[in-house]
């Protein structure tokens, strides 16, 4: 009897090692996120913490090195009724108003001229724009030489018409008109370069569609360019507001005084004595660190309201 091969058991399949889960999420991009995690600790530990620090000292009476005493909305009841803080106000909205409309304006030539054909534009960028970048304490000092009541560059001008002598830095207006002149100076070349940056962005066929149609240069600014430029005026005009509603170096070195009176004071009858000159005061010639961190949120409500009064005065005229 024939007997028949013996047949091999085919060899078992080796099962496959169970696939790798994919890695989704922080596990797949955690080297992109350590590359970026230092900025977002410096910003907790010297942004964040010291915020919420100061709202909750605005709730205490602290003078620094003693104990902390709970005050609860007595700081902000006080600041409601404080009329140093309303006349601070007062002073920073005039300086803000007579240095921020000369500004813009001035800022919007510049920025047109540049935008013309001419030669050496970069050289021209540059110097418009290096105001901004210089020490704001050198600029300070020397413009306290340009309206010194009696050496002053602005008093001879004022002789060599005919006209009397102004006390600019011993005047209540006067003060201000020095600061905000300052402040115009120090910002006028920046806006200018956005500006410019926002004129590049404008298509050439509208200019030359308006020249075609007769228009002149009068109606094409008007009804060409501003239009199409109210995106960026509304940014320069919110940046503006929020920077001019927290000077404190232009007032501060400008009216720096050798009595012995307060250098945070605003010069005679505080005259220029802005906010955040006030804030300082409290905080650090009073000792009031409580008070002075209630001054401080008092500021940033005055600044957010009146960015959001400009930006919805603006929003308003492009739509009419």
């Amino acid at each position: 009897m024939a007997t028949l091969p013996a047949v091999e058991r085919p060899p078992a399949a080796v099962a496959d090692p169970p696939a790798a889960r994919p890695r989704t999420g922080i596990r797949k991009y955690w080297h992109l996120y350590a590359a970026i995690s230092p900025f977002y600790l410096l910003f907790l530990a010297f942004g964040l913490v010291p915020v919420g620090f100061s709202l909750f000292l605005s709730f205490h009476r602290w003078d620094g090195l003693g104990s902390m005493e709970w005050a609860g909305l007595a700081q902000y009841q006080y600041l409601l009724t404080d009329a140093d803080f309303w006349s601070s106000i007062g002073n920073t909205l005039i300086i803000w108003a007579l240095a921020t409309f000369p500004m813009i304006f001035l800022a919007m030539v510049t920025a047109v001229m540049l935008n013309s054909a001419v030669r050496f534009k970069n050289v021209y960028r540059f110097a418009y724009f290096l105001p901004n970048v210089t020490s704001i304490v050198a600029v300070a000092i020397i413009f306290s030489s340009v309206f010194s009541t009696n050496f002053g560059l602005m008093n001879a001008l004022l002789q060599a018409v005919g006209l009397d002598q102004v006390a600019w830095l011993n005047t209540p207006w006067g003060i201000k008109v020095a600061v905000a002149t300052l402040m115009t100076w120090q910002w006028t070349g920046y806006n200018a370069i956005i500006f410019l940056a926002g004129l590049q962005t404008v298509p050439g066929e509208l200019y030359e569609a308006a020249r075609m149609d007769g228009a002149g240069p009068v109606q094409t600014f008007f009804r060409i360019t501003l239009p199409l430029m109210r995106p960026v005026l509304l940014f320069v005009l919110v940046i503006s507001t929020v920077t001019g509603l927290q000077s404190f170096a232009e007032p501060q070195v400008l009216l720096q005084t050798n009595t012995n009176e307060s250098t945070f004071a605003g010069g005679p009858d505080h005259a220029g004595r802005t906010m955040v000159l006030y804030f300082f005061q409290q905080t650090f010639d009073n000792n009031d660190f409580g008070y002075g961190a209630a001054v401080a949120w008092g500021i940033f409500l005055v600044v957010v309201l009146f960015s959001i009064i400009n930006w919805r005065l603006v929003q308003r005229r492009g739509e009419d």
